[in-house]
């Protein structure tokens, strides 16, 4: 799945981007009080993008 793509999802749950890391950003859930690394990458495994829906207790894309 394209980075837009998960990003765009993730700000549609309510999700906000808390930080940038070196490598990751950094989201938080306002609702859940969750947060969740994004990599920096071009393409994320649907694995990951499925954790990080799970981690900040969102439904997955």
């Amino acid at each position: 799945m394209k980075r837009k793509e998960v990003v765009r999802h993730l700000t549609e749950q309510g999700c906000i981007l808390k930080r940038e890391g070196g490598s990751h950003s950094v989201y938080f859930n306002l609702i859940n009080k969750k947060t969740s690394t994004l990599p920096r990458h071009n393409e994320i495994n649907d694995y990951l993008v499925k954790k990080i829906c799970k981690d900040l207790d969102i439904k997955f894309p």
